[in-house]
């Protein structure tokens, strides 16, 4: 039973929303990645989850993406 409710796939960001979205920290436009279904701030290093089709752009809830800081050079 309940087989196909599909509920098992995330849902995605609808397209049309990305546009209109951007990171409540820097104010800049966001990348959305289908794999990990969240919303990228490649500056920031950030990525805020998307929960049932809706983006959860609070600050605390985003996750750090990246892994460690660059070999040579400081930022």
């Amino acid at each position: 039973s309940g087989s196909g409710s599909g509920s098992a796939r995330p849902q995605p960001l609808e397209p049309s929303l990305l546009r209109f979205l951007v990171c409540p920290l820097s104010k800049r436009p966001l990348r959305y990645e289908e794999a990990t279904n969240e919303l990228i701030n490649e500056e920031l290093g950030i990525a805020y989850p998307i929960i049932d089709g809706i983006p959860n752009m609070v600050p605390e809830a985003a996750r750090r993406t990246h892994k460690k800081p660059p070999a040579e050079g400081s930022e």
